[in-house]
């Protein structure tokens, strides 16, 4: 949340200072997640797997420590409008946070299966998936950090080619398994990763309209 230097501070303008600090921490690990995701899947890597699998109780943690922190600056501060559309909407953006991080886990979890056999291709739509999340969610720290609807809106925008990328690969790997019924397995499983991956792009899609919430008053 941007404070402009040299201006008065009340304590309700601290409070939400370092509540809007918290989330933008909450949504770092999920970015780092997310790119151990990418490793893990990516690159076989076991190690950034276990790295984002243990890494999600802080993401949990951080989320329920905020919970209370925003309810209780709401019951001791009172705010009104657009304060209280900030502490609002920060709230509920937490819950798409988490969910968000528990599919990055959901993704680093299946990888070390998959890496226990032969790759069944080449993961290039799934590597544009990754790259696309993680500019989404560089967007959405942006746009939260910086109080820029724009900004939230173009992150928004960013879920549409999740959603694209995740029908193509799909389509493909429901072609492997019509051809070869000895890559059902491995194929299924990339289904999942995919179909996690665009779950973790709905709720980074979400989080972008609480922001557009909070700034505007607009519901997307």
């Amino acid at each position: 949340m941007a404070i402009m230097p040299g201006v008065d501070r009340s304590p309700l303008t601290d409070d939400m200072a370092k509540v809007a600090g918290d989330v933008l921490r909450m949504l770092g690990l999920v970015r780092e997640a997310t790119e151990l995701a990418k490793l893990a899947l990516l690159e076989q890597d076991a190690a950034a797997a276990e790295r984002c699998i243990a890494g999600d109780a802080e993401i949990d943690r951080v989320q329920a420590e905020l919970e209370m922190r925003i309810l209780t600056v709401i019951a001791r501060r009172q705010p009104a409008a657009k304060d209280l559309r900030f502490l609002g909407g920060s709230y509920m953006a937490l819950h798409d946070i988490e969910r968000a991080g528990d599919y990055a886990e959901h993704v680093a979890s299946a990888s070390l299966e998959l890496a226990k056999e032969p790759p069944l291709k080449r993961y290039l739509d799934l590597r544009r998936c990754f790259e696309v999340l993680i500019e989404m969610l560089d967007a959405t720290m942006r746009a939260y950090a910086e109080a820029d609807a724009q900004a939230a809106r173009e992150a928004h925008a960013l879920d549409h080619e999740v959603d694209d990328l995740y029908e193509q690969i799909q389509r493909e790997l429901l072609t492997y398994m019509m051809e070869s019924p000895a890559a059902i397995g491995r194929a299924n499983r990339l289904l999942e990763v995919a179909r996690y991956l665009e779950r973790l792009g709905d709720h980074i899609e979400n989080v972008n309209e609480h922001v557009v919430f909070w700034l505007t008053g607009e519901r997307m």
